[in-house]
C-alpha cells in the first residue's frame, strides 16, 4: 500500500475513496468537467453560466442576514461590461480579492437583478489548454485541486508503466489511443474531443475484461458435468400444479420449461430468474423445487434475511401441504438443539426441501443429495456466499432470482456467464397502484392513513436513516416518535439495528394487524407480503434510487385492491428531483423504471448499482454504453475461440487471475 501524500489524513481520505496506489489514483476519473472558456459578455440570457475576465473595482460588503452571510462586489470585464457580483457563505473573499488583479469569475446570470451570482473565482487569465476543469468526488474535506495534483504525480510515478490490457488486433481495429495517452487526456484534456477519445479506450478495455471474464467462468461451469440422473417427466409435474389455487402465466411456464430443461441435462443449470414485483418468481421456485423432489433430490432455498425466509417458508408449507415433501427452516437464530436435529436430517436424507439464511452453507450442513439451490435477491449474497450453497451437492443446479428487472438485451450483456429467463406478466389482475408527491406536512397523509385504518387495511411509513439526527428530520426514530404520539399503540418500529427477536416481533405485530402502521427503513423492500398493505408513504423520496422506490411500492396493493403510495418532497421547485419522481407516478413498469434510473445516472454515480443487483464499473455507464458492452462481448467470444494465439495469451491469463476461483461451481 503507497503512501500516496505526505498528510496522513489525506491518505487516511483516499483508502476510505478505495484508492491505495498510483493506478488507483489514475483510475478515479473525473465526475464532470468544468468549462472555463470564456463567455461573450453581451445579450446574456437569465440563469446562464459566464466565464468572465476581468477586475473587482469595489471592495467586497459583508451583510448577514439569519444564518447566513452575503457577500458583493463589482466586477468589470476586460470589455468593459459592468456586474453586480453577490456570493453567499463566502466570507474568506473579503481576504482573497484585492483590486489590482485580474480575476477570472465564475457565475450565473440573473438578468431580473442584473447581477452575477458567483460559484468561483480564479487569479489571472486560464491558459487555453486548462480551460476544461475536472471535477472529482471527493469528501467533502478532500479539494478537488489537491486531487488534480496528486494525478499530476500519479502520471508522473508512472510514466511508462502503464500499458493497456487491449491486443493489438482491437486497438488497431477502433484506432483507440494509447493507455497512457487516454489516461492524460481523461484527467487534463484540452478539449471534448480528447475526452471522447481517452473514454472510448478505457471504456472498451474495462468492458472487454467484463466480457471475458464472464465467457471464462461460464465455460468453466458448463464444463462441469453432474452425477448421471434420470431426466425429470414434465407431466409428473401436472397433479402438483392442479392442486396450486391458480395457473401459471405463459411467462411462467416458459420459465420452468427453461429452467427444467436445464436441469436435465448433463452439464451444470447457472440460470438468472428475473422479474418485476409480483410477477411470481416465487411460484417458479417452488414448481422447480417440485420437480427436483420428483426425482430424489434435495432442494434449498437460500434469502438474505429471517424474515424472507420465514415467509418463504409458511408460503412452501401452504404449497406443498397436498404433497408428502419434508420442509425444513434453517436459520442462524434458529436453537441449537433444533440446528443439529435439522442438520443430521439432511445428512440423512430425512428433509425433500431447506430453508434459510447463510446457514445454509456452513460446514455442518452435509446434504445428503443436493440437487437444486436457489438463491432469492442474489445479489445480496456475494459470489462466495452463493457458490458455497451450490457446492454443497455434486455440481448441484443453481438458479438465482432477482427482481431488480432489465431489459434482456442489456442483462444479456452484464450476466454474460448467465442463462436468463424474464418474467414480464402478472398471475392475476394488474396492481391498482397511484402514486403521487406530497410535502411531508401534507395533511393528505394521514387522511389517506385514516381512511385506510377505517378500511381495515395497513400502511407503510419508510424513512432513509435510523438515527435521530437534528439535521435529518425524517430519520425512522423521529418519524416513529410523530407518529406515536397521534396513532398510539398502533404504530410498529422497523430497522436492521433491531435485536433479530424485536424484528421478529415488529413483523408479526404487523403482520397480523395489532399494529397497522409500521415505521420501517427500506429493510422492506424486499420480499415481505402483506396483503391487506394499501397505503405507503416514503418520506425524503428524492434519497432513494427509482428501482429501490418502485421495489418498495410493491409490497403494498398485493390483494388486488386499490393502493396509494404517497413521495414525499418539500423543495417542489427541485426540478431534477421532480423530474426523476414522476417517472414512478407516469409508469409501474419496473423495466422502464430501471432504465430510466440508470440513464440517470453517469459513471461514477451509480450508487445504487451495488444495491439493485448489477455490476459496477469504474467507466462504463450500463445503459448508454451499452453498445460498447456488444462489441466486447462479440471480441471476448472471438478471443476464447483463437486462445491459443500468442497476442491474446496474455489478457486471457490476466482475465483468468481476476476471475475469482469461488466463483466457478466446483463439485
Amino acid at each position: 500500500m503507497d503512501k500516496l501524500t505526505k498528510s496522513p489524513r489525506l491518505n487516511k481520505l483516499l483508502y476510505q475513496m478505495g484508492i491505495y496506489n498510483h493506478y488507483d489514483v489514475l483510475n478515479h476519473l473525473p465526475r464532470r468537467y468544468e468549462d472555463l472558456n470564456y463567455t461573450i459578455d453581451k445579450d446574456l440570457k437569465d440563469k446562464q453560466k459566464v466565464v468572465l475576465l476581468g477586475r473587482v473595482i469595489s471592495l467586497p460588503k459583508i451583510i448577514h442576514n439569519r444564518h447566513i452571510s452575503i457577500t458583493s462586489f463589482d466586477f468589470i470585464s476586460v470589455n468593459k461590461a459592468y456586474f453586480r457580483v453577490v456570493a453567499y457563505n463566502r466570507e474568506y473573499l473579503s481576504k482573497n480579492i484585492n483590486l489590482s488583479d485580474n480575476f477570472t469569475l465564475v457565475g450565473s446570470f440573473n438578468k431580473k437583478r442584473g447581477e452575477i451570482d458567483f460559484i468561483n473565482m480564479y487569479k489571472g487569465e486560464i491558459p487555453l489548454n486548462e480551460r476544461i476543469k475536472p471535477i472529482y468526488s471527493l469528501p467533502i474535506d478532500f479539494q478537488n485541486y489537491l486531487f488534480s495534483n496528486l494525478v499530476k504525480r500519479s502520471l508522473e510515478e508512472l510514466n511508462g508503466h502503464i500499458a493497456s490490457l487491449v491486443p493489438y488486433t482491437f486497438l488497431n481495429k477502433y484506432r483507440l489511443v494509447k493507455k497512457s495517452l487516454a489516461l492524460k487526456w481523461a484527467h487534463f484534456p484540452e478539449n471534448y474531443e480528447q475526452v471522447r477519445q481517452s473514454l472510448r479506450h478505457l471504456k472498451y478495455e474495462e468492458a472487454l475484461m467484463f466480457s471475458l471474464k464472464n465467457q471464462i467462468i461460464r465455460e468453466e461451469n458448463k464444463s462441469l458435468a453432474k452425477i448421471k440422473k434420470e431426466p425429470i417427466d414434465l407431466s409428473l409435474c401436472k397433479p402438483f400444479l392442479d392442486t396450486l389455487p391458480y395457473s401459471l402465466t405463459d411467462d411462467q411456464v416458459k420459465a420452468c420449461e427453461e429452467i427444467i430443461e436445464d436441469m436435465n441435462q448433463s452439464g451444470l443449470m447457472y440460470r438468472l430468474l428475473q422479474g418485476d414485483v409480483g410477477t411470481g418468481k416465487t411460484l417458479v421456485c417452488f414448481t422447480c423445487l417440485y420437480a427436483n423432489y420428483i426425482r430424489g433430490d434435495q432442494g434449498a432455498l437460500m434469502a438474505p434475511t429471517d424474515a424472507l425466509a420465514r415467509q418463504h417458508f409458511e408460503n412452501a408449507k401452504k404449497v406443498f401441504k397436498d404433497t408428502k415433501i419434508k420442509i425444513a427452516l434453517l436459520l442462524g437464530s434458529t436453537p441449537l438443539s433444533k440446528k443439529k436435529r435439522i442438520y443430521e436430517d439432511l445428512a440423512d436424507g430425512s428433509i425433500d426441501i431447506v430453508i434459510g439464511t447463510h446457514a445454509l452453507f456452513t460446514k455442518s450442513a452435509i446434504y445428503s443429495s443436493l440437487g437444486l439451490a436457489i438463491i432469492d435477491e442474489q445479489h445480496r449474497f456475494g459470489v462466495n456466499q452463493r457458490l458455497q450453497l451450490a457446492s454443497k451437492g455434486e455440481h448441484a443446479d443453481l438458479l438465482m432470482m432477482s427482481a431488480t428487472p432489465i431489459p434482456r438485451s442489456l442483462a444479456l450483456s452484464l450476466y454474460g456467464d448467465l442463462d436468463i429467463s424474464t418474467l414480464t406478466t402478472f398471475p392475476s389482475k394488474k396492481r391498482d397502484v397511484t402514486t403521487r408527491v406530497v410535502g411531508s406536512e401534507d395533511e393528505d397523509i394521514y387522511k389517506a392513513i385514516d381512511e385506510s385504518l377505517n378500511s381495515g387495511h395497513q400502511i407503510y411509513v419508510v424513512a432513509p436513516l435510523i438515527d435521530y439526527r437534528e439535521d435529518e428530520r425524517y430519520s425512522v426514530e423521529k418519524l416513529y416518535a410523530r407518529y406515536l404520539l397521534r396513532y398510539k399503540e398502533k404504530v410498529g418500529l422497523l430497522h436492521g439495528k433491531m435485536k433479530s427477536e424485536e424484528k421478529d416481533k415488529a413483523l408479526n405485530d404487523f403482520y397480523n394487524g395489532k399494529t397497522p402502521i409500521l415505521v420501517s427503513t427500506p429493510v422492506i423492500e424486499v420480499g415481505i407480503d402483506v396483503k391487506k398493505a394499501n397505503l405507503m408513504i416514503i418520506y425524503d423520496a428524492s434519497n432513494f434510487g427509482l428501482a429501490s422506490l418502485h421495489q418498495l411500492r410493491g409490497r403494498i396493493g398485493r390483494d388486488g385492491s386499490k393502493a396509494t403510495c404517497l413521495l414525499t418532497l418539500d423543495d417542489k421547485n427541485d426540478e431534477e428531483a421532480m423530474n426523476r419522481l414522476s417517472i414512478l407516478v407516469n409508469s409501474e413498469d419496473g423495466f422502464v423504471i430501471a432504465e430510466e434510473d440508470m440513464k440517470l445516472r453517469g459513471p461514477g454515480e451509480l450508487s445504487g448499482i451495488k444495491q439493485s443487483g448489477l455490476p459496477v464499473f469504474a467507466f462504463l455507464n450500463v445503459i448508454d454504453d451499452y453498445k460498447i458492452f456488444v462489441v466486447a462481448r462479440d471480441d471476448a467470444k472471438y478471443i476464447m475461440s483463437h486462445k491459443n494465439e500468442e497476442e491474446f495469451k496474455y489478457i486471457i491469463s490476466r482475465a483468468e487471475r481476476e476471475v475469482d476461483k469461488n466463483s466457478v461451481i466446483k463439485g
